[in-house]
């Protein structure tokens, strides 16, 4: 094992109790605290906006967040012997999210809320402004995506004999293929109407492996995503991983919009832009690119399934889509 590790902890004040592996990084109990050491292969300009945006978190009463520690040097980042560069943090303990609690996961939904109030507190600065948070607009995405949908689509029509993934990309094409440019357009117009003051910044990863629940408090970890946008895409990411877990509860999907509009108004913009995410059909194009760019000779059983239980819970993702609306 490269022991470079150990010369880095070095460089930062306190005593080192113990250190273990954990999230593909260092997990070390310090005098301080728990810290989670890592490399990392980004800007320095990026790590000093993450630390600039989280202390402001903090100052906004989100303490529970993954704080950069500077080393002895008042440095962000750390050069290990071998060359590698780390960077040391604030961690927790506390366990992921669970997805199958309906009330974990409704208080969760209301923390996303407070995180989200808190960053609209949080002013733009120009300096801010790097590659890695100018993400392409939303419509964009989807039309790339949907072009890359009628790519295997046309791919798959030129195949003499067809394999049972590829009868069930055909079987429902049409349907999901109407609804991507339907979601596109949504957001498209969206896009034109969009005001500056609408765009907030945003997580940007927000599942349930960065939402951890502790006996107090709601710690979120994870920042590298972080960016400046709609910050329903945020909301949508989590609530849509939730959904499929409970096979689109149409009730549980309105709580945790409720639980959302409770802490933070959800504007008419808002919704119809969570609808749009919500109509895009995600999961199927995901398989199609799968499939593209995978060995297209053999596809995994566990493929089809998943193919196969999206038309299963189609109705309940429509009346979902009903009651978004």
């Amino acid at each position: 094992m490269n022991d470079s590790y150990l010369e880095v902890l070095k460089q930062y004040e306190g005593e080192t109790a113990s250190v273990r592996r954990g999230r593909g990084a260092w997990i070390c109990e310090q005098e301080g605290g728990i810290r989670l050491l890592k490399e990392y292969r980004g800007t320095i300009k990026r790590l000093e906006f993450e630390e600039q945006v989280l202390a402001q978190l903090k100052e906004l009463g989100i303490t529970a967040v993954d704080q950069y520690v500077r080393n002895q040097e008042g440095e962000l980042l750390t050069t290990g012997p071998d060359g590698t560069h780390y960077i040391l943090k604030e961690w927790f303990l506390d366990r992921e999210c669970n997805l199958k609690d309906s009330r974990e996961v409704l208080t969760a939904v209301s923390q996303i809320a407070g995180l989200h109030r808190a960053f609209r507190q949080i002013p733009w600065q120009e300096d801010w402004t790097m590659g890695s948070n100018l993400r392409p607009a939303l419509d964009d995405e989807m039309r790339r995506h949907t072009r890359e949908m009628k790519r295997v689509r046309t791919y798959i029509r030129g195949k003499r004999k067809k394999s049972e993934f590829e009868l069930c990309v055909m079987q429902h094409f049409d349907v999901y293929y109407e609804q991507a440019l339907t979601a596109q357009e949504g957001l498209e117009l969206l896009g034109r109407n969009q005001r500056q003051d609408q765009l907030f910044l945003c997580h940007g990863d927000l599942d349930q492996h960065h939402v951890l629940i502790g006996p107090r408090e709601v710690a979120f970890i994870e920042f590298n995503q972080m960016h400046r946008g709609r910050q329903m895409t945020d909301l949508y990411r989590f609530m849509r991983k939730v959904m499929e877990k409970h096979g689109w509860d149409e009730r549980l999907g309105i709580s945790m919009m409720e639980s959302y509009d409770r802490v933070l108004p959800v504007t008419r913009e808002d919704r119809d832009c969570l609808y749009c995410l919500f109509l895009y059909p995600e999961k199927y194009w995901k398989q199609l690119n799968y499939y593209f760019n995978a060995n297209k000779a053999w596809v995994p059983d566990k493929n089809v399934e998943k193919l196969k239980s999206l038309e299963d819970q189609e109705a309940g993702r429509r009346r979902f889509l009903e009651r978004l609306r």
